[in-house]
């Protein structure tokens, strides 16, 4: 079966974007480097070998340009990426397509991503046991959790600045305490953390271990 181009037609809001019409009643979407390659002009034939290649390119390109947009809004994961794009449309291929290139290229990198996560749950107060959490709900490798890791502040420093900040200096009631506690402990650390930063403040009497 022939594939007539029976119109190339350029987007008036869309730089470098041309949109090409065929007798078959298709339509693509192009940019100048796919017309280049394909040398698409009015009035060519593709037999259908040449369309299916020419909207293979089609297709790759436009999961590459909607991932480079995706990124450019924030950082993800590669999985984080490939699961927006085939929710956005892109088949599973061309979405992993598109990681491998944005990888290749340094624009994708799931370490430096670790560390950013990392870095990012620390300096708002949080526990190594949350940010694992994040860690695994971005989809970052497990391989690169440690390394990621090692990025922390010590822990009595964190847990410490964030009784510091509740309390300002003024020793709570039980009722206050116990709100503290539970609020470290939502934060990611352990009990035994939440016990040894309260005994350094004088006030863990009559708490009770879970």
């Amino acid at each position: 079966m022939a594939h007539t181009v029976s119109k190339l037609t350029e987007s008036k809001k869309i730089k470098d974007r041309w949109y090409a019409d065929f007798d078959t009643g298709e339509s693509l979407e192009v940019g100048l480097s796919v017309i280049a390659d394909h040398s698409l002009f009015t009035g060519r034939v593709y037999t259908d070998e040449e369309f299916a290649a020419l909207k293979a390119d089609v297709s790759r390109l436009g999961a590459r340009a909607r991932a480079l947009r995706l990124l450019g809004v924030r950082a993800m994961s590669r999985r984080e990426l490939i699961d927006r794009l085939t929710e956005k449309g892109e088949s599973q291929e061309d979405a992993a397509g598109a990681a491998d290139y944005l990888e290749s290229v340094g624009y994708l990198d799931d370490a430096r991503y670790a560390g950013s996560v990392v870095r990012h749950y620390a300096q708002k107060g949080y526990g190594v046991a949350r940010i694992r959490q994040e860690l695994f709900r971005r989809g970052v490798p497990r391989e690169l959790w440690e390394a990621a890791l090692e990025e922390l502040p010590e822990d009595t420093e964190t847990i410490d600045a964030l009784v510091d900040r509740r309390l300002h200096g003024e020793k709570p009631d039980k009722k206050e305490l116990k709100r503290l506690a539970d609020m470290l402990l939502r934060r990611g650390f352990s009990w035994g953390e939440i016990k040894s930063a309260l005994s350094r403040y004088d006030f863990s009497e009559g708490m009770e271990d879970e």
